[in-house]
């Protein structure tokens, strides 16, 4: 944020006092996180489908590279494809409303947080030691979890608008709709179904991935080296995909307790163990 704040000065002109500036890198990040949800949703509406267990389509049959026939579970495109043709274009950007006030938030949260806890913590110059690490680690966490308790109720109403695909309801519209259900027939630990394994999951997924990424460049990687600089650059980003596959069971248990006691159709999917005699009682 700040390199950005400095590149707009240079670029305007403007001296320290022109207080427009920062406003004005805020409100492109703004948007350009309400660009990023609005292009990767269709991704995270095929995604969800999959984790509740919804397969339309029957696989096809294909064969390896070695000449074996196998069968084959439908990709994204065909799944974007078989939404598209039941509710149009239009469908695949169900739920989006409630993402991008959801990245709004926890942009805005984040940045102020930020800079609280900034003002309040003493900045070590030795960046490579551990005791930095765990610091910035710890605030990283603060802000990660704050964030979550301001954004999780409108991801607990984006998935439920996304999941009723499954059963063709409209239980879950509009915002203010969705808000009124939800509370009327939960009240407000509603907004929060899921939040506990959603949190565990991204604090997991701090500790883990800046730990692993600072043990590998102070031990691993040799300083002579002479693109040492460039590995160390990737190494959190590396470990990053690598933690996100542990962590990844987390946010699927939080995606299945959002649409638990929601009475949509979808709900039946996530309870395979039941009897018919016990689910019928749920309908």
């Amino acid at each position: 944020m700040e390199s950005a704040e400095n590149l707009s000065e240079q670029v305007v002109g403007a001296g320290p006092d022109a207080a427009p500036i920062p406003v004005n890198v805020d409100t492109a990040v703004l948007l350009l996180g309400a660009g990023v949800t609005a292009i990767t949703h269709p991704l995270l509406y095929v995604k969800l489908l999959i984790q509740v267990g919804h397969e339309p389509l029957s696989p096809t049959v294909g064969t390896t590279m070695f000449g074996r026939r196998v069968l084959y579970l439908p990709g994204f495109f065909s799944y974007a494809q078989y939404i598209v043709k039941v509710d149009g274009k239009k469908g695949l950007f169900s739920g989006l409303s409630p993402r991008v006030i959801s990245s709004a938030i926890s942009t805005v949260v984040r940045s102020k947080v930020k800079q609280q806890v900034e003002l309040l913590s003493k900045r070590n110059d030795i960046r490579t030691s551990l005791r930095k690490v765990v610091q910035e680690t710890s605030h990283e966490m603060i802000i990660q979890c704050l964030s979550r308790v301001a954004t999780h109720p409108f991801h607990v109403m984006s998935v439920r608008c996304m999941a009723q695909f499954v059963g063709r309801e409209v239980t879950y519209g509009s915002m203010f709709s969705s808000i009124v259900k939800i509370f009327k027939e939960e009240g407000v630990a509603g907004f929060y179904v899921g939040f506990v394994p959603h949190v565990v999951g991204e604090v997991l997924f701090l500790w883990c991935c800046n730990l692993l990424a600072h043990f590998i460049n102070t031990y691993a990687v040799d300083d002579s080296f002479s693109q040492a600089s460039a590995v160390k650059s990737y190494t959190k980003f590396v470990m990053g995909i690598a933690v996100s596959v542990l962590t990844y069971p987390f946010m699927l248990v939080a995606d299945l307790m959002a649409v638990n006691n929601s009475l949509l159709q979808v709900f039946l999917l996530t309870l395979p163990s039941l009897s018919p005699g016990c689910t019928a009682g749920i309908t």
